[in-house]
């Protein structure tokens, strides 16, 4: 990947929401803007650079239609053009690499990448059909039907992680041994008062569902399911002879999150620290059996390792988009890398998982992570509905 950075603290993540909580009533694309104008007034050498906006939005809403041009106008980028991207919990990941080409290419010298979600609330869509009988047509629930069924694979999420717990021999006791270490390491992004987390971490505005009048601020992560050894232990598996409990997954959640990627010398004036360098290095997206979705972040982080130049033993940090435990038994058992070494200081697992902005949340706290060690390679992971996935490597120097 030819000369494409992220300048050191350019990028945002507000806290993420539980499903039907503080942020079930905004519209994801709207909040973004509330969120984001403000982030570029305070940082006006940066805004007046932004020449492309890519948007990451996977649960259409009111004016999704119009996408990012909408949203870059409310940032008051009136003059932004680009695309809306959705490829479920691989969103984040591909506006990175689009970005990243934009850049490469020269055909655009500063992108602005804003992934934006909302699990709570799906739509119920209607498709006319006059010719099915009587002309009735057929109803969707965006969120939850497509949770529970894989049209091409014929399964549930949740099946996929059955499927690839089988496999790994897996049970609910590793599942649950993972979970406990994921939920411990995210207390240290929780220790002396979210130092970690307020490295990056903006608040979200609360409001009325038109914006009109706001009633206070989501300052930190919300839905957090405190966890232990005896409460996982009582869970039931979700399926009858399974494994996964409702313990070992993640949660649908809401928020947003965006990032900068431009060039190097941009990069350097635009940083918040110009000693810290933060270059992308390569993607990476594969796609294994059906209904063995967890099983594709391992391939994904081969061809990204690949495209850098480099093998699992150079990567320093490791975060993983992680819907159920098993994701990371995988991961673990196919690359090599210590189970025990990845996620530190959080994961979707735990934090929950807004689908848009999930990956980009954990690329920015990868970034963190990697700043506070005095630099390293790192490389983000992560599976997406359709038995897919895609990785990011990226390095921090300091």
């Amino acid at each position: 990947m030819a000369n494409a950075f992220i300048p050191y603290g350019a990028y945002w993540s507000t806290p993420f929401a539980k499903w039907q909580g503080s942020l079930a009533n905004l519209n994801s694309i709207r909040l973004a803007a509330a969120v984001g104008r403000p982030w570029l007034e305070a940082r006006p050498a940066l805004r007046g650079e932004v020449d492309l906006g890519l948007l990451g939005i996977t649960n259409i809403q009111h004016g999704s239609f119009y996408g990012l041009p909408w949203l870059t106008g409310m940032l008051g980028l009136e003059h932004v053009p680009g695309p809306t991207v959705q490829q479920a919990c691989a969103t984040s990941a591909r506006v990175l690499q689009m970005a990243a080409q934009e850049i490469g290419t020269g055909s655009a010298r500063c992108a602005l990448a804003v992934t934006a979600d909302r699990c709570s609330n799906g739509p119920i869509v209607y498709y006319p059909d006059a010719t099915a009988p009587g002309g009735s047509g057929h109803s969707e629930k965006w969120v939850l039907d497509n949770f529970a069924h894989d049209p091409y694979a014929k399964n549930a999420m949740i099946d996929t992680a059955e499927n690839v717990a089988a496999r790994f021999k897996a049970g609910a006791a590793e599942q649950a041994e993972v979970t406990l270490a994921r939920y411990a390491q995210y207390q240290a992004a929780l220790a002396d008062d979210r130092a970690f987390q307020r490295r990056y971490m903006v608040e979200a505005p609360l409001s009325d569902s038109g914006f009109r009048k706001q009633a206070g601020v989501l300052a930190a992560d919300e839905g957090i399911f405190p966890t232990t050894a005896e409460g996982l232990a009582k869970l039931k598996p979700v399926k009858p002879g399974g494994t996964v409990s409702f313990g070992t997954q993640t949660h649908p959640a809401d928020g947003n999150a965006g990032v900068i990627v431009t060039t190097r010398d941009r990069a350097r004036e635009l940083s918040a620290d110009p000693a810290i360098e933060v270059e992308l290095l390569g993607f990476g997206q594969a796609r294994v059996e059906k209904g063995f979705m967890p099983m594709a972040p391992a391939p994904a982080a081969q061809v990204a390792l690949k495209q850098a130049g480099l093998g699992i033993k150079d990567i320093d940090a490791v975060k993983t988009h992680n819907p159920f435990a098993v994701n990371d038994i995988a991961f673990a058992r196919e690359t090599g890398f210590p189970l025990e070494k990845m996620n530190n200081y959080g994961c979707s697992l735990i934090w929950g998982h807004p689908q848009g902005p999930t990956g980009l949340r954990s690329v920015i706290e990868l970034i963190e992570e990697l700043a506070l060690r005095g630099g390293g390679t790192g490389l983000f992971a992560g599976c997406a509905a359709g038995d897919s996935g895609m990785a990011v490597v990226l390095r921090v120097t300091a």
